[in-house]
C-alpha cells in the first residue's frame, strides 16, 4: 500500500478544515479552492486509483496498455502508438515484439506504404484485455461497496461526465 499523501490544507473562511483543505460548512460566500490546489489534489488521487486498478490485474503489466489503444482505436503503426501514449518509438517497439511474441497482437504491412506496418489486436489479445478489465471492475466495485455509502456513490457517479470531459481536453 503506498504510503499515505500528506494533503494540501489552506485556510478557509468557516467550518472545519476537511483533509483536503476545502472546510465543511462555513458562510455560503466562502472562497472556493484555488484551481491549483484542485489540480494538485485530483491529479495525486486519480494516479493512486489509476495504480491501485492497475495493481489488481496484471501488475508490472503496464504494456496492456496497448492492448485497450488498439481495441478502442483498431489497428495503428507502432510509431502511432508511441506518440499517442508519449514513449519513445524504441519503447514502443520493444513492448509490440514483447505482445506480438505472447500472441496478443499480430503486424501486417500498410498496403499504401510497404515500409510501414500495422499492429493489430489479435483474438487471444482481445481475451486477455476482457480478463484485465473484468478483474479490475470486480476490485472497483468491491472498493466501492466497501468503502462507501449510497450518498458518496451518487457524488462519484455524479462526477463521471466531469471526469470525462478533462479527459478529453
Amino acid at each position: 500500500m503506498p504510503p499515505a499523501r500528506t494533503p494540501v490544507t489552506a485556510p478557509t473562511s468557516g467550518g472545519t478544515p476537511t483533509a483536503s483543505g476545502r472546510g465543511s460548512g462555513g458562510t455560503p460566500n466562502a472562497p472556493a479552492p484555488s484551481t491549483a490546489r484542485t489540480a494538485h489534489e485530483l491529479r495525486e488521487a486519480l494516479g493512486d486509483v489509476i495504480r491501485r486498478l492497475r495493481a489488481e490485474a496484471a501488475p508490472g503489466e503496464g504494456r496492456f496498455a496497448v492492448l485497450g489503444r488498439l481495441h478502442r482505436e483498431g489497428p495503428m503503426s507502432s510509431a502511432d502508438l508511441a506518440t499517442a501514449d508519449r514513449v519513445r518509438p524504441q519503447s514502443m517497439a520493444q513492448t509490440v515484439r514483447e505482445l506480438e511474441e505472447r500472441g496478443f497482437v499480430t503486424r501486417r504491412p500498410d498496403p499504401a506504404d510497404g515500409r510501414r506496418a500495422f499492429v493489430e489486436l489479435t483474438d487471444a489479445g482481445r481475451e486477455r484485455l476482457l480478463a484485465i478489465r473484468v478483474e479490475r471492475e470486480a476490485w472497483l466495485t468491491a472498493a466501492l461497496d466497501d468503502l462507501f455509502d449510497d450518498d458518496e456513490r451518487a457524488q462519484l457517479a455524479a462526477a463521471i461526465p466531469l471526469l470525462a470531459r478533462l479527459a478529453d481536453a
